[in-house]
């Protein structure tokens, strides 16, 4: 008896689902059939809903972010403090001379 609650509940669920899925495809549809009903009574030209997506703009941002910025005053400061030039304060040392513990080995092809 229970199963068969279980399926019934769960079938209503689902009722309940579609219904209001339907509701809100019916909404959207009727919102926009007036729009295109002003539009066409105003003479103006229907535009269609899209959704603007540059794929480049992700890349722009991160890009951005990769570029050096701009030094604060107290970036400058401290770059004085130190005796270095207050126009670049921030550099990376070249670390490649400081390991030492890595040895070459041939490239094995998984024989």
């Amino acid at each position: 008896m229970m199963n068969f609650l279980l399926r019934v509940v769960l079938f209503l669920m689902g009722l309940v689902l579609a219904a209001s899925l339907a509701v809100a495809v019916m909404l959207l549809a009727a919102v926009w059939g007036l729009r295109y009903g002003w539009a066409r009574l105003t003479g103006q030209p229907v535009r269609p809903w899209v959704m603007r997506f540059d794929p480049r703009h992700g890349f722009d941002r991160f890009r951005a972010a990769a570029q050096p910025a701009e030094p604060t005053a107290a970036d400058v400061a401290g770059a004085r403090a130190r005796g270095e030039p207050a126009d670049s304060p921030v550099r990376l040392r070249d670390r490649s001379a400081n390991v030492t513990d890595v040895q070459a080995r041939p490239v094995s092809r998984g024989e």
